[in-house]
This record gives C-alpha cells, sequence and structure tokens, in this order.
C-alpha cells in the first residue's frame, strides 16, 4: 500500500450510541450497568451539522466511563427518525462487546431498563474463546450489546 507510511492511529477515544431519550440512557448505563458520568451537555448550528451532516438538529448529549471504555450518548432533536431501529444483520451495524462475570445476572439486572437477550446465552463452541457464554441483548432504542462470559466465572453452567 502506498501513502500510508505516515498515518499513526494512536488510540480509539469512545464509542457512540444514538438514543431516543438520553434520561433513559443515562438511568441504563449509570443504574443498571454501574457506569460513571462524566459529562453532559448540548450541542447545535454550524459544528454539529459539519460533523455529523445532520442539519437543523441539536444533540443533548453525556459521556459515561465503563470498565476503562468511554461511551458516548447523543439524542438527536429537530430530526426525522426511522421508524424501527437496525437489525444486527443489517450493513453498518454496530455493536458493543463487554466481558462480565455472571452473565445470567447482568441479563437479569438490564431486563428492568427494557433491555432483552436476543436468544439463550450459548457457549463458543471452538477456537481461543471455547466455553465463553455469548449473547446479543437489545435495548429499548435498537443498541445492542454483546455480553461475554468467559469459562470459570459467574455461577451458570454453559448449556
Amino acid at each position: 500500500m502506498t501513502g500510508t507510511s505516515s498515518l499513526n492511529v494512536r488510540r480509539a477515544d469512545h464509542v457512540g450510541f444514538s438514543v431516543a431519550s438520553l434520561d433513559e440512557a443515562l438511568r441504563f448505563w449509570v443504574e443498571g450497568l454501574g457506569a460513571r458520568l462524566v459529562r453532559t451537555g448540548e450541542m447545535g448550528g454550524a459544528f454539529l451539522r459539519q460533523v455529523t451532516g445532520a442539519h437543523g438538529a441539536r444533540v443533548r448529549m453525556a459521556v459515561v466511563s465503563f470498565a476503562g471504555q468511554a461511551i458516548e450518548l447523543l439524542e438527536y432533536q429537530g430530526t426525522s427518525r426511522p421508524v424501527a431501529a437496525s437489525a444486527q444483520f443489517d450493513p453498518g451495524f454496530a455493536h458493543l462487546a463487554l466481558v462480565v462475570d455472571d452473565l445470567d445476572a447482568i441479563l437479569s439486572r438490564i431486563a428492568g431498563h427494557g433491555w432483552k437477550p436476543q436468544g439463550v446465552p450459548q457457549p463458543i463452541a471452538s477456537g481461543e474463546r471455547t466455553g465463553t457464554r455469548v449473547v446479543y441483548a437489545v435495548g429499548p432504542d435498537g443498541s445492542t450489546i454483546e455480553f461475554m462470559q468467559p469459562p470459570g466465572m459467574g455461577t451458570a453452567v454453559p448449556t
């Protein structure tokens, strides 16, 4: 490849989720998962339009810190929204994967915030993560988190 010798990506900064309600999203991340609220703010005008392409929008935002990862939550206002969220298999869809100690306890806790597993947690059958139990959970906004429980953690026996 040519022209990439000076390219130097230093680190990932954050993961962002667009949410229907910033207040509900904060309840989930802070109360449900134990994240720490770092900051809140609002954006709009030419800055937001130039950065995101969201013409005429305003955004209420919050950043939370969770397991060493910054999560940016964005509530867009003044834009039309799709009727239904994207599906996990749609091109462009993204998810965040979190390693947890007790998958069953996490699923019970997040259920109270409207998050639903997409099936029954399954153990990975082969490779370096053999035995790790995994499942996607989808929130009220359609955001997806993959929860992963390595073998030997938690109280459940893989099925």
